[in-house]
């Protein structure tokens, strides 16, 4: 019996047939046609009036912490529970992330703890939606608006998600996504920074291409990345965006067939399914091992391996993070809910090109394991 992996993309649309027009045209690089189309389209199916294409999801939040003008002395406010590159945006800017920990039920952070973190230093909110249901965002958009900070949107995980009716990534002063090969919408590698403000985007832009300033190439007045998008990775991303109302639904119907399979199953937490502002896309489907249960996720996955089950871990808390423990961040802080599901959380198969066979075999692994 193969292998199931965790994830695998659809790449069944125009993708081949826009990748054939960029070598026949010759426009392979970030100067190619499909960049802007990209950009404008993408832009307007979230809600916002810019799109910058960057080379990956990571970067598109380094360059939206520089273009806030985010720097040394400032703070900014974040989930523990996220990835790596959250943080370290902050860090590189030379800034100092403050963090809190995440909702048990949601896995998003827990916005009733924001408030008390907030201090004269603080300069930004970054909000992390996590695995498929959004962060609640009209307490913290509030919470933004008293306190005048900015928001950063980190919506890497929700194409296609909204919050009350209204697109994730639609919501900060900068918002960024990630087109990762797990991603609903796959470039291979990418990434894209949204917003409304028309400075923001030009300095997006600016830091994307190495700052060379308008006047003449290869004159600099501050340093910049290169960030860029190939046309190829753009023509990836047109196809993809053309059929992201047919990719919900896949994975809303792999969801729920999920929680059909599992819904008995002994002795773990599954995601939930709705709350009063939005329906869980689940990006991935996680679940969280009971305290009862007599081993954690590291050794559930293995057990999964061994019946031909792909699985991730859930993400690491940053303030247990060896890196920025080294630069003495984080001390002797403890965020129980985000230690805990670091420990006890994995996700098993949910890409795209997922079967059906493949979910019923993935879901008999998991009641197997925990019988």
């Amino acid at each position: 019996m193969s292998f199931v992996p965790v994830n695998e993309p659809l790449l069944n649309g125009n993708e081949e047939k826009y990748l054939i027009e960029c070598i026949r045209t010759g426009w392979i690089s970030s100067e190619g046609p499909f960049i802007k189309q990209f950009e404008e389209q993408y832009a307007a199916r979230v809600g916002r009036k810019y799109g910058v294409a960057v080379s990956n999801g990571s970067v598109a939040l380094d360059a939206a912490v520089v273009a806030l003008n985010i720097g040394p002395g400032d703070e900014v406010i974040l989930p523990t529970f996220t990835i790596i590159s959250c943080a370290a945006a902050v860090v590189r800017a030379g800034a100092v992330p403050v963090v809190v920990d995440c909702d048990p039920a949601t896995w998003n952070m827990n916005i009733a703890l924001v408030e008390e973190r907030i201090t004269p230093r603080t300069k930004a909110i970054m909000v992390v939606h996590i695995f498929g249901l959004p962060v609640d965002m009209d307490p913290l958009l509030e919470l933004a608006r008293k306190h005048g900070l900015k928001v950063i949107e980190d919506a890497a995980e929700m194409h296609g998600q909204t919050y009350r009716d209204k697109p994730c990534g639609s919501f900060g002063d900068i918002s960024t996504f990630s087109f990762y090969p797990n991603k609903l919408i796959t470039t291979g590698e990418g990434g894209m920074i949204v917003t409304d403000d028309p400075v923001l985007a030009e300095k997006c832009r600016s830091l994307r291409n190495l700052c060379f300033i308008p006047e003449q190439r290869f004159i600099h007045d501050e340093l910049g990345w290169n960030l860029r998008m190939s046309n190829l990775q753009a023509a990836l991303g047109v196809a993809q965006l053309e059929r992201l109302d047919e990719f919900v639904k896949i994975k809303r119907r792999m969801g729920a067939r999920y929680m059909e399979l599992l819904s008995n199953a002994p002795g773990i937490q599954l995601p939930v399914a709705h709350t009063d502002y939005a329906d869980n896309i689940y990006w991935v489907y996680g679940m969280v091992l009971d305290d009862d249960v007599p081993f954690d996720a590291k050794e559930a996955m293995a057990r999964l391996g061994k019946l031909d089950v792909g699985t991730r871990p859930f993400f690491w808390p940053m303030h247990e993070q060896p890196v920025f423990r080294k630069m003495n961040l984080f001390a002797d802080e403890s965020h129980p809910v985000s230690e805990r599901i670091a420990r006890r959380g994995f996700y098993i198969p949910s890409g795209m090109a997922l079967s059906d066979d493949q979910i019923q075999r993935s879901a008999a692994a998991v009641m197997e394991i925990l019988r």
